[in-house]
């Protein structure tokens, strides 16, 4: 009866353009990659900077936010909802972490995932963790993405910068909801300490665990 958090990971290609944007810009199609007119690729923001906006623009239309990247660095950027297909991750609570990240060596950190509201939704540059109502159940998640329990057995599989879902596999999903046996207002020490209690962790693969991994905060 395992469950494994690879089921609530999206996948890169998760955000994806609609027909309507390229009825709107028909010369968009031309500065986009052979076979993938519809994709929101990490450079997407050079790609077409005239369908995205610094600013919410007052237009009467409905806007989203994308979270991307330009020359490294992170950062929102808007653009009409309708240009965006539909998806349920774009209306709830998850947590955004980078699709690469370091280089597969056991115990190195997430490079700093955060909490996506709803109406945020991101560029092929990341996935999400989570698709959830609340913003304390997202703060569960992000506690425990960035623990040394679960990114042990991130480590089991991922030892490449590929941070896709099926890395995840072996990382137990939880109940970040209240009512899970993991009290999620701790510390995520305390939260580690709950985690090799439940699993049954020997004292010899907690200290494996405590000194090979390092800390998040």
């Amino acid at each position: 009866d395992f469950k494994t958090l690879a089921d609530v990971i999206s996948s890169t290609t998760t955000y994806q353009f609609t027909d309507l944007l390229h009825e709107d810009y028909p010369d968009a199609i031309s500065k986009l990659s052979k076979g993938h007119a519809y994709d929101i690729s990490t450079n997407i923001f050079q790609q077409l900077p005239e369908i995205f906006y610094d600013q919410k623009p007052e237009d009467g239309q409905c806007y989203i936010r994308l979270f991307g990247r330009i020359n490294n660095q992170r950062l929102y950027k808007w653009i009409r909802k309708d240009y965006v297909r539909d998806n349920d991750i774009t209306y709830k609570y998850k947590v955004i972490v980078p699709k690469a990240n370091g280089s597969g060596a056991l115990g190195e950190v997430l490079t700093t995932p955060l909490i996506g509201e709803p109406l945020i939704g991101f560029t092929e540059t990341f996935i999400s963790i989570g698709l959830v109502d609340t913003r304390e159940e997202a703060e569960a998640i992000l506690k425990y993405v960035k623990s040394k329990f679960a990114r042990t057995m991130l480590g089991i599989l991922k030892v490449t910068q590929d941070n896709s879902s099926k890395k995840w596999k072996y990382v137990p999903l939880q109940d970040f909801t209240s009512q899970s046996d993991i009290d999620w207002s701790q510390s995520i020490a305390e939260i580690d300490r709950q985690l090799y209690e439940k699993y049954g962790l020997a004292d010899n693969e907690i200290e494996f665990i405590e000194t090979h991994v390092k800390e998040m905060v």
